[in-house]
């Protein structure tokens, strides 16, 4: 029992440290979001196109959360036991894998509420599309050559040489091709299922108000 409990800090200890920071860096475009696309103001001042650069520019952190699945692959050949594996690391890296994600499609979901919203309905699906390609340009520059988010205002020649260099490559165009896919057929499962609980959530908020609200006097009483 010792040696498990042993065993269990060790692998929170590893795994903690770098799953709390990948979810820091994934909540920040999803509170840009809120505030870029959720407000009642439509104006789009400077201060509100650098907030919407910032949210570009972070938001291939949420869906890079994917890729953590190598970690989980890693821990669970690290020695550690079946039951450090199964009650502690499979659920530490699922749930911080779907809170990313789930923080991604939320964004997104944002962005298209903002684009129905100023009367540019028809844009929400090619905007989609386009912060998926961008995304899997961004997830592929995270996990393969290494670049954060910051890079962009601290290292951008570099960055444009590593983009140019791998679009003439066959190999990380193949990679980022699929990434595009499977953040987009992700996303699509993850939004419907979103809207879904959504909409149950307001449902069961609509009949609890009906159940404390009592009803109105009938106009003849």
């Amino acid at each position: 029992m010792n040696n498990l409990l042993r065993q269990a800090q060790i692998a929170l200890s590893i795994h903690s440290g770098w799953i709390i920071w990948n979810l820091f860096l994934a909540f920040i475009p999803l509170a840009l979001s809120f505030y870029l696309f959720r407000r009642r103001s439509l104006r789009r001042s400077t201060f509100w196109w650098l907030n919407f650069v910032v949210f570009i520019a972070f938001l291939p952190n949420a869906p890079y959360l994917l890729t953590d699945i190598i970690h989980l692959i890693r821990a669970t050949r690290a020695g550690f036991s079946a039951w450090v594996i199964t009650l502690i690391l499979i659920p530490q890296h699922l749930l911080a894998i779907i809170a990313g994600f789930e923080a991604y499609v939320i964004s997104v979901m944002n962005l298209g509420h903002y684009l129905r919203k100023i009367g540019a309905k028809k844009a929400v699906f090619l905007a989609e599309l386009g912060i998926h390609v961008l995304c899997a340009i961004g997830v592929y520059l995270g996990r393969f050559q290494r670049f954060n988010s910051w890079d962009l205002i601290t290292n951008p020649d570099d960055i444009t040489y590593r983009i140019l260099d791998d679009f003439t490559s066959k190999r990380p165009v193949v990679v980022m091709f699929i990434t595009f896919w499977v953040l987009t057929i992700l996303y699509w499962v993850m939004k419907e299922i979103t809207l879904g609980l959504g909409l149950r959530i307001r449902q069961a908020w609509h009949k609890n108000d009906n159940l404390i609200t009592p009803p109105a006097p009938h106009p003849d009483v």
